[in-house]
């Protein structure tokens, strides 16, 4: 049956944990990661929290912000993707999976701004508690971005050849969860780091 013009909920699909699951144990592994950094860092944040209000003062909201809304861009994006592919819209659906790797670069590029004026400063993992935090979560943060954008451009080799449509696309969906993985947490770490006061 030709998928290509049905609307998405008149597509037959059965329920699903969408994606694989090997996926799914490497993200919650990852999320118990950071909610172990999450919790150490609110726990000397609440021992000294003066130390911690001094170093976010010096932090500009500016690029985190408008790396939030490229994140979240690239989630619009690749959740687009997983529509196009399930209607077997394979141009559509690579198109969307490029616009999350484009998101996800821009992400890239101003973090690496964002750290590059820090490092200038002489700021490092020894400058204090809240630098140490500050640098190791955004960093192991953008290594993840970097293993998205990894993890949806191989997705996008293969859709060169429509190896993902209809009831197949579970590749698709596999890049999608991890995608919102990091993307959620940067919503959490934007609000921790540069937020929260």
């Amino acid at each position: 049956m030709r998928t290509d013009s049905l609307p998405m909920e008149d597509i037959p699909h059965d329920r699903h944990v969408p994606g694989d699951l090997a996926m799914w144990c490497f993200i919650l592994a990852e999320l118990a990661v950071f909610g172990v950094f999450f919790l150490v860092y609110g726990y000397h944040r609440w021992r000294d929290p003066a130390l911690f209000s001094h170093g976010q003062q010096q932090l500009h909201l500016l690029l985190p912000t408008l790396n939030t809304l490229l994140l979240l861009a690239g989630s619009a994006a690749i959740v687009a993707a997983v529509r196009a592919f399930a209607l077997n819209r394979q141009r559509s659906g690579r198109r969307w999976l490029m616009s999350t790797m484009l998101a996800g670069g821009g992400f890239l590029v101003l973090k690496a701004i964002e750290l590059g004026g820090k490092f200038a400063a002489g700021i490092t993992l020894s400058s204090g508690d809240f630098w140490m935090f500050y640098l190791s979560l955004t960093v192991f943060h953008f290594l993840h971005v970097v293993l998205g954008m990894v993890i949806v451009a191989a997705v996008w080799w293969q859709a060169r050849d429509g190896r993902y449509a209809g009831a197949t696309i579970d590749g698709v969906e596999t890049a999608a969860a991890y995608w919102h993985m990091v993307d959620l947490v940067w919503i959490v770490l934007f609000a921790l780091i540069y937020v929260a006061r």
